[in-house]
């Protein structure tokens, strides 16, 4: 089994990445492989809604969404963290995600996913919220822990101080192992996922 820690700050080793860091260390001790992804400080394009992606399978845009789309069927779970800015997610990690998930639902559906996300004071509830939509939109299994998936500072070297933060980060990383082994083991089991139901896409004019 092995879980995608996607890293969505400008700075590769920062906040977001000490607190993923700490989420994949106890993924780690489970039996749990990780990777670490960071998306870049570089400008992450938005999707331009011209679904290309329907017709070829991949984004049109061509960066570093079609390298990990592409790249689905290894994880078994995401774990997507993010800086606050304005009291939500920083806007590279959104557009990534947007252009990610919208190019390969399919591909996500049954995995599980989380997000972490870090602020210097406030802001952590609404990133949350935020990022999590893309999870439960897309038939994912959302785990939970203690608190909700946030830590405080302004350093890596406050955020190694959060330690209620970083006890929620652990908490949640066991409870993705063992989700993880619960699927595995239902899985052997002859326990499938659900089978959904062909789409029925609906409005309010409708």
């Amino acid at each position: 089994m092995k879980v995608l820690l996607v890293n969505g700050s400008p700075h590769q080793h920062g906040c977001t990445f000490t607190s993923l860091s700490e989420v994949g260390k106890v993924l780690e001790e489970n039996g749990i492989e990780t990777e670490m992804f960071w998306i870049g400080s570089g400008d992450v394009a938005g999707c331009k809604n011209c679904h290309y992606c329907y017709k070829k399978g991949q984004c049109v845009i061509k960066d570093s969404v079609n390298e990990i789309g592409a790249r689905l069927d290894e994880f078994d779970g995401l774990v997507f963290g993010s800086p606050v800015y304005y009291s939500g997610p920083a806007g590279q990690i959104c557009s990534w995600m947007d252009r990610l998930f919208f190019s390969n639902a399919k591909k996500l559906d049954g995995k599980v996913g989380a997000c972490v996300v870090n602020a210097r004071r406030g802001g952590n509830s609404a990133s949350f919220e935020r990022l999590n939509q893309y999870f439960l939109e897309n038939n994912m299994v959302v785990p939970g822990s203690q608190y909700w998936n946030m830590t405080h500072g302004f350093t890596p070297e406050d955020v190694k101080k959060d330690e209620e933060g970083l006890q929620t980060m652990r908490t949640l990383g066991n409870n993705i192992a063992w989700i993880l082994k619960c699927i595995e083991a239902g899985r052997k089991a002859g326990i499938e996922k659900p089978q959904r139901e062909p789409f029925i896409a609906t409005h309010f004019i409708r």
